[in-house]
């Protein structure tokens, strides 16, 4: 129901916004440090550990790098790290056995940062894309994104990011039924407390260019992933797919790109009630970056205002590039 309003001058809706004291009384929304989540990038690729050329300001980190990362910040109150790998193109296999080795790049700095720092989250990307010589998120069988042997793959990653302490799954694939089958994998091997974060809306964007070059995956891809990702003209759809992985034990869900598809972060949160997410994803960084660089757009304002979008959208959190920085900006006060 619209409020009633009082006609001018009873109603002067410029008197809570006359002074900074007035306006925080009146603020709807507010962004905390514990909305945070950073997402890094790690590498055991010798000369990989520098900046991504399309994400200024964003390293790859080694081992060692990405638990000083993770140090950093626990140290500003962000609650959660997510990682991605960058592997070695020559490990890249159609198979993707390198995905589930206790040992790969991923599973070591999970276990790295959990001893070094375990009061932080850990949170884990589960697709195929990283070990897969196609690029694909999934198996590629004759020129087909496979479901269900794709799906088999998945659990078997899903249960070795678990094994090395990984605090929350972050399944990316857009496969239909793998949350069920992570769930069910988890629950079989004592890994109860395990989160799902579940990608229930991950759109075929445009926006992931950089992050492909972050992870090495630029012009690996054959095709593309529109069979397994999300039509942009959807919105309905999203729901039914946040519906189905809740029912199949999502503990929390996430709509990606985030700052494009607000709308349909709403849809979710108004619709389900439940945590809901969304990722500021590489394209967007990268637009916002380029910008303020070239003193197009002021970097503090844009950073704090371009996240508090996600939370005057219902979501509970946001994955975001810019974490440390915002971070440090929420604690100044700014």
């Amino acid at each position: 129901m619209q409020p009633i309003i009082p006609p001018f001058p009873v109603a002067r809706l410029r008197r809570t916004r006359a002074t900074p004291a007035l306006r925080a009384l009146v603020q709807e929304n507010h962004l905390s440090v514990k909305d945070l989540i950073w997402p890094i990038f790690v590498t055991d690729v010798p000369g990989a550990d520098v900046e991504v050329a399309s994400m200024p300001g964003v390293t790859r980190y080694t081992v060692e790098g990405a638990v000083r990362a993770a140090e950093m910040a626990a140290g500003l109150g962000i609650p959660a790290v997510c990682l991605f790998p960058y592997t070695d193109p020559a490990g890249r296999t159609e198979d993707c056995a390198e995905a589930w080795s206790p040992d790969n790049i991923a599973n070591r700095a999970i276990r790295a940062i959990k001893a070094a720092v375990p009061e932080i989250a850990v949170m884990t990307d589960i697709a195929l894309d990283p070990y897969n010589a196609n690029g694909h998120d999934g198996l590629v069988v004759n020129g087909e994104i496979v479901n269900d042997e794709t799906v088999e793959c998945l659990v078997r990653m899903g249960l070795a990011q678990a094994e090395a302490g990984a605090d929350i799954l972050g399944p990316s694939d857009m496969m239909d039924g793998r949350i069920a089958a992570l769930r069910d994998v988890l629950e079989t091997n004592g890994h109860k407390n395990v989160t799902i974060m579940s990608y229930s809306a991950k759109y075929a964007s445009t926006l992931y260019g950089p992050f492909r070059d972050a992870v090495g995956a630029s012009g690996k891809l054959v095709g593309d992933k529109k069979t397994y990702q999300m039509d942009p003209a959807n919105a309905d759809e999203a729901l039914r797919l946040v519906a189905r992985d809740l029912s199949e034990g999502a503990d929390m869900v996430m709509v990606k790109p985030g700052m494009l598809y607000l709308d349909v972060c709403r849809q979710v949160k108004d619709t389900f009630g439940v945590p809901t997410y969304a990722y500021q994803v590489s394209g967007e960084y990268a637009m916002l970056a380029g910008a303020m660089n070239n003193g197009w757009i002021k970097r503090e304002e844009t950073i704090l205002e371009s996240l508090l979008c996600f939370r005057r959208a219902g979501c509970d959190g946001v994955l975001t590039y810019f974490a440390p920085e915002a971070a440090r900006l929420i604690h100044a006060g700014a």
